[in-house]
């Protein structure tokens, strides 16, 4: 038997938690099959998320989605939005389409399907996969990293710079 994966921000510095929430799941339960991949029969659309709470001197924001249950060595990037302002504490139902306006200054980066968007859950057949939600408080509003860099790269320009993070937690299986 596997043994099992451990969340990987939980084995990074610590960092204050602020509050993430949404209309469309809930901490530690099973993902709406609207917010699984099309090839998993679902509708591949990203659920809201709204947040608070951030501590003092949040210069600016990154939402990921992260697998640290894919049947791989490094995990699966789903989701990465970076550049978001201070000011922005949500994004809709939906946010995560490629055509999706988003807040002036923010860029969408390639997640492990090659895709600039939000890719839903689609685990092979096997034990339930946890998909992490996180919105990383920022110490700064530019990265300064290219929409071409790699998931990997620009998760570890985003924890080199996070001083708070908030995260919601879905589970989803074949």
């Amino acid at each position: 038997m596997p043994i099992p994966v451990p969340n990987p921000y939980d084995t990074l510095p610590e960092v204050p938690s602020f509050s993430l929430t949404s209309d469309d799941m809930t901490d530690g339960q099973r993902l709406a099959d609207k917010h699984v991949h099309n090839s998993a029969g679902g509708g591949n659309v990203s659920p809201s998320l709204s947040w608070s709470g951030a501590p003092a001197g949040t210069r600016g924001y990154a939402v990921t989605c992260y697998d640290p249950d894919a049947p791989t060595t490094s995990g699966f990037w789903h989701w990465l939005i970076v550049g978001l302002g201070p000011d922005t504490t949500s994004l809709p139902r939906g946010a995560g389409a490629s055509s999706f306006a988003l807040p002036a200054g923010a860029i969408r980066l390639q997640n492990d399907m090659s895709q600039k968007q939000y890719d839903g859950s689609a685990p092979p057949p096997g034990p339930e996969h946890r998909y992490i939600f996180a919105v990383h408080a920022l110490d700064t509003d530019d990265l300064g990293i290219p929409d071409s860099v790699t998931p990997g790269s620009a998760g570890f320009n985003i924890v080199a710079h996070t001083i708070g993070r908030a995260t919601l937690i879905a589970t989803w299986s074949r």
